[in-house]
């Protein structure tokens, strides 16, 4: 993090000093491999730096955008002259170290130090029944999701297969471009979406060339002032990159929840409204970067959002994405950022769209970008209330009797057997239960047929067993 923030305050040129001194607030993402209560007064103390607040976010990888629309409009209040966002992750080095026996050497700090200020929404992700059934890891959620999008199109498991190859594939290309990708190696669509030896299966149809890379050694700092600081410090002009509106919204905080499996009103509500704020359009963005721990997770934003999966892939993502240019932790928005800024800063006047994303398709946080100051000034908002609104859907836990799978995904093994199977099914108008397929017969038809819809009985205990 201090690495980062050096870059951060190296990259903006001028007086790194005085932007340096001006920095009011340091808001730390929060990390997955290091827990201290303040980590930002430990970044303040290796910098000298002394700000007036320490921030430390909750989980989520929309906190960073959060906290960089929150750190704009206190700037635009005046309540503070300049802020930093800065988070990092070490999975790769822990993950050696684990596996050589190595000791951990961290930087550790006292466990009564004061807390840093919270920063975002702290519950419980699942239900308890959702948990009972296997929905724990966001590994095994997206599937889900991503099964939802190929069970509402239609599409054979070939058809589906050859779309997610085909995306991923071209995220590869990018982060092969990316001096900061952690995997800047272009791989084909069957490289991606075919079981090997090093590209195991992990929950059906991702296998782990399909998921976010967590074990990345990755920071990253995004470095925000007031126009008034820049110009006093030297920060040149062409430096320069204006956030213009955010907006942020969470779907029906538990899946078991939403009315649509393959839809985020979360996103189409936010992403509407950040554009309205701009005074733009879809079409008129330039440039962007979709969240995108899974496939799915592009998907559901280009298709909330407007945003053409089939073309310019500049409109998709900047960084490669969470498997090729890094997954670090709830950090990687900032990464994306970084990356969106430095695109901007290559085309002035173009406009940029980043969006973050946390938990199972959860907590949404959208931003839009651009070289030229926003005509009506930084403006953002919570449309949080038109979500709620949205229908909801209640859990049937006990449910018996004949039933449709609305989704399914199988978990594998670390020998890349099949292990659990979890489906959904609608018990009712409104009305949704989880379920577990083990036998090992089923499980192989699960996955290796190639229609796209399922039905079966659920036989009590949390169980469905195929027609």
């Amino acid at each position: 993090m201090v690495a980062a923030l050096r870059a951060a305050l190296d990259d903006a040129g001028g007086r790194t000093d005085r932007l340096a001194r001006s920095i009011g607030s340091i808001r730390v993402v929060r990390s997955l491999t290091w827990n201290v209560p303040d980590p930002g007064a430990l970044v303040a103390a290796r910098l000298g730096l002394e700000p007036a607040e320490s921030v430390h976010s909750t989980i989520g990888g929309n906190t960073p955008q959060a906290l960089v629309a929150d750190a704009a409009a206190a700037i635009q209040r005046g309540d503070l002259e300049a802020v930093v966002v800065v988070g990092a992750e070490t999975g790769y080095t822990r993950a050696r170290a684990r596996r050589s026996g190595q000791r951990q050497v961290v930087t550790d700090q006292d466990p009564t130090t004061p807390p840093a200020r919270p920063f975002g929404t702290d519950r419980a992700p699942t239900t308890e029944t959702e948990a009972a059934r296997g929905l724990t890891l966001p590994v095994h959620v997206y599937p889900l999701i991503e099964n939802a999008l190929r069970m509402e199109a239609g599409w054979t498991r070939s058809e589906h297969r050859e779309r997610i190859g085909s995306l991923w594939s071209r995220l590869s290309q990018v982060a092969a471009g990316n001096p900061f990708a952690w995997s800047r190696r272009s791989l084909e669509p069957h490289q991606i979406v075919e079981p090997s030896p090093d590209n195991r299966m992990i929950a059906f149809p991702y296998p782990k060339l399909c998921t976010a890379n967590i074990q990345v050694d990755q920071g990253a700092a995004v470095l925000l002032a007031s126009a008034g600081l820049a110009e006093a410090a030297g920060v040149p002009s062409e430096h320069w990159v204006f956030p213009w509106s955010g907006a942020e919204a969470n779907d029906h905080w538990f899946v078991s929840e939403r009315a649509q499996l393959s839809r985020s009103p979360a996103i189409a509500l936010a992403g509407r409204r950040a554009l309205e704020l701009a005074g733009i359009g879809i079409d008129d963005v330039a440039l962007a970067d979709l969240y995108s721990c899974f496939p799915c997770a592009v998907q559901l934003g280009a298709r909330e959002l407007g945003l053409d999966l089939a073309g310019d892939v500049g409109r998709l993502t900047q960084t490669g994405g969470l498997t090729f240019g890094g997954g670090p932790g709830n950090n990687y928005v900032s990464h994306g950022l970084a990356s969106l800024t430095r695109a901007l800063r290559e085309r002035p006047g173009a406009i940029g769209l980043a969006t973050g994303l946390g938990w199972y398709a959860t907590k949404h946080a959208i931003g839009v970008y651009s070289t030229e100051p926003p005509a009506q000034g930084f403006r953002s908002e919570n449309v949080q209330r038109s979500v709620d609104q949205l229908e909801r859907l209640s859990e049937d836990p006990d449910a018996t009797g004949v039933a449709e799978v609305e989704t399914f995904t199988v978990t594998y093994d670390r020998d890349g057997e099949p292990a659990t199977g979890i489906v959904s099914c609608r018990t009712g108008p409104r009305t949704r239960t989880w379920a577990n397929v083990t036998d090992r017969g089923q499980l192989e038809e699960l996955v290796s047929a190639e229609r796209a819809g399922w039905s079966g009985r659920l036989v009590g205990g949390g169980r469905f067993e195929l027609a």
